[in-house]
């Protein structure tokens, strides 16, 4: 077997965000296999490092700062006809990179993750392509679409459009198609009719996600509601904004002294202004969110937009705790009712201030406690 190229949009390390996750552990497996070449953007500061993780499992990693203006690239996608995806991750550097990787090394197999990425395969490969969507990011766009009004309307709708166009065309010629759950999978072969598509479901360390694992548990009072996530991602932020101001005060109304932590990274300044609010806590990046989670009486992800499998949710079962989400936040998971799920904010009160009656911090293996907790809301 030659060796493998990794084309990722981040680099895949630290594994502590969700498309990171999925990435890194990728990128284990192929590197126990063959001998994977990575060539993937940063976009944090401190990930300019993560060569130095990975080179464990990657042969001579290339990291390129990911920059430039958001308005040029807009720019440029309208004057090209193309997505916004694109012209937001087009780079000098990486497109010399690849072709260096690509003259210099037996690569037979080019693993592209995200479309944006796959600007950078050769015209005409003669390697094998495996393209991992994840998710079918076009339909991400159209209910960002359906949400606004003006011109930001036009412009999310035509990113959609295009986008499904560009990602079809990527499909055709790649050897396989991945995304992260059978719905998204069935979805993208409905779209383009392409037959070719293959789920390659998330997971998560369950030696590290266990309650009895070793951690320093976060200093939070009972009752307390934990929501975990990238707080700079628009459904992550949307889903707070919606709990803090509409669900939590109804669950407050039954129960004066419930919390509700937003954690997670680099907060924005909506996210922010949410712990002035009466029961709010913002902690901003911690270092091991597993304290947190086992401090929780239940975990919410009440996400209107959700694509694919949420990372979050399977680590609050496997941390056994109850978990409340709405309807798109726990589809792709098969929780066998485990989860108790919501549409509306009475519907996700409802669950969330039952799991707060409850606060049950023992720690036990695997999702038995999770169903339970589950059930008793």
């Amino acid at each position: 077997m030659g060796d493998i190229l990794f084309l990722g949009h981040r680099v895949p390390y630290p594994p502590n965000r969700g498309d990171k996750i999925r990435g890194y552990h990728v990128l284990r497996y192929l590197s126990e296999r063959a001998r994977v070449h990575l060539v993937a953007f940063a976009d944090d500061a401190r990930d300019l490092s993560g060569a130095g993780g990975l080179s464990a499992i990657t042969a001579d990693p290339t990291i390129v700062w990911r920059s430039g203006s958001r308005v040029r690239s807009a720019a440029e996608a309208i004057v090209r006809g193309e997505p916004m995806s694109l012209s937001a991750f087009r780079n000098p550097s990486v497109k010399r990179a690849v072709d260096k990787v690509l003259a210099e090394h037996p690569i037979d197999t080019i693993y592209v993750f995200s479309s944006q990425m796959a600007q950078y395969l050769p015209s005409n490969p003669r390697q094998r392509v495996i393209m991992d969507f994840v998710d079918m990011d076009a339909a991400k766009f159209e209910a960002y679409a359906e949400g606004s009004r003006g011109p930001m309307r036009w412009v999310l709708q035509r990113e959609a459009r295009l986008l499904l166009r560009h990602d079809r065309g990527i499909a055709e010629t790649a050897h396989a198609s991945l995304f992260v759950s059978a719905a998204e999978a069935a979805m993208f072969a409905d779209r383009t009719g392409l037959t070719d598509v293959h789920a390659v479901e998330n997971g998560i360390d369950t030696g590290m996600f266990d309650p009895a694992a070793s951690f320093t548990p976060a200093d939070l009072p009972a009752p307390a509601i934990v929501f975990t996530g990238q707080m700079d991602y628009r459904p992550n932020i949307e889903a707070v904004c919606w709990f803090a101001e509409t669900i939590l005060p109804l669950i407050r109304r039954r129960h004066p002294d419930a919390r509700f932590a937003i954690v997670g990274r680099a907060p924005t300044d909506a996210v922010r202004a949410l712990a002035t609010r009466p029961g709010v806590i913002v902690t901003g990046e911690v270092p091991d969110v597993r304290g947190w989670l086992a401090a929780a009486s239940v975990v919410v992800a009440p996400l209107k937009l959700a694509r694919g499998v949420q990372n979050k949710v399977l680590e609050a079962m496997a941390m056994a705790r109850p978990v409340v989400t709405s309807h798109a936040a726990a589809e792709g998971i098969d929780h066998a009712g485990t989860i108790r799920t919501g549409e509306t904010a009475a519907q996700i009160a409802g669950g969330s201030g039952g799991g707060a009656r409850r606060p049950d911090r023992r720690g036990t293996h695997g999702g038995g406690r999770a169903r339970a907790g589950a059930a008793a809301l």
